[in-house]
């Protein structure tokens, strides 16, 4: 792959990808793309229609492949990760830490607590309608900033990405660069103490200490945890992976977590190809326990390495 167009921002050839996801898993980029500012980005973008481009955000939902990524991975730094509030509304960079929006937000009396446990940034939290404790970034998205693969910088209204369950449908290439919430007000004490029980159930329950991607596997029930006591599992990933006998399990370096079945864990030394099998040998064994067919929700992208 040749680029011909110079940036202002950082291009880096062959860059391995492991250390930029939370599995520490997977091959090298052809290129790693650190743009500037939007208009680098949409520099870049528009001089190289040929080129084949892959957005990531912290790597916190994402499995890379052992053989790598043939393409230019675009990766938003520091410069896009502004947390501004005008009113009852935040706009975020699109590589603001959800955790940091949530707190931000909290301060300045506005609920956003649902994404303070929800892992990664808020490029992907609007891509993948990221959501918790019964409520989803549709419930709070206004608009989102973003590029497309020509070099077009465009506003995207909920209408243009349709949330539904863990998806939207974001254009192939078109990089999300910030986006726009409306938030309910709430007293900053009360959302700080909603914030921390939110936190303390989590760590309780989740495997934080562990090289993890997050909830592996859709809910069957197509909707996440409420965190409500009336809350039902029977039709939960987590519940299905257990039925199945696989929490605990491990093929490999990779493991289903012992304290959280739909929890895929690197323990050291884990290799992609370990994790995705481990993934897929769980989709066979819940299709017979359960007849359930287990969606992945971690984004799997590249090439397999050499055998």
């Amino acid at each position: 792959m040749h680029i011909r167009h110079k940036v202002r921002g950082v291009l880096t050839p062959a860059r391995p990808l492991a250390d930029l996801t939370w599995l520490r898993v997977g091959g090298p980029a052809d290129f790693l793309f650190q743009p500037a500012d939007p208009d680098d980005l949409a520099g870049f973008l528009a001089a190289e229609p040929d080129v084949e481009v892959f957005p990531i955000g912290v790597g916190s939902n994402l499995i890379v492949r052992d053989g790598g990524i043939r393409a230019v991975v675009i990766r938003l730094g520091r410069n896009f990760n502004a947390i501004d509030i005008d009113g009852d509304r935040v706009t975020a960079g699109a590589a603001a830490l959800d955790a940091h929006v949530a707190r931000k937000a909290a301060a300045a009396g506005l609920d956003l607590t649902f994404l303070r446990t929800i892992p990664g940034a808020i490029g992907g939290a609007v891509r993948m309608n990221a959501g918790c404790y019964g409520t989803y970034v549709a419930d709070v998205f206004v608009s989102a900033q973003a590029v497309t693969r020509a070099g077009q910088v465009i506003t995207l209204g909920a209408d243009d990405l349709n949330f539904r369950y863990r998806q939207t449908d974001l254009p192939q290439g078109t990089v999300i660069t910030s986006a726009t919430f409306r938030a309910a007000r709430g007293d900053p004490q009360a959302l700080d103490a909603r914030m921390k029980d939110q936190l303390d159930r989590r760590d309780a329950t989740q495997p934080t200490r562990d090289r993890t991607a997050g909830s592996t596997f859709r809910n069957p029930a197509g909707f996440s945890s409420t965190g409500q006591a009336d809350d039902r599992h029977d039709l939960k990933a987590w519940k299905v992976i257990d039925d199945a006998g696989m929490r605990g399990f491990r093929l490999g370096g990779a493991q289903m977590s012992e304290k959280h079945p739909n929890f895929l864990t690197n323990t050291g030394n884990a290799t992609a190809a370990d994790l995705e099998n481990l993934g897929e040998l769980v989709r066979r064994k819940v299709f017979q326990t359960s007849a359930i067919q287990l969606e992945w929700e971690v984004i799997r992208v590249g090439e397999p390495g050499q055998e």
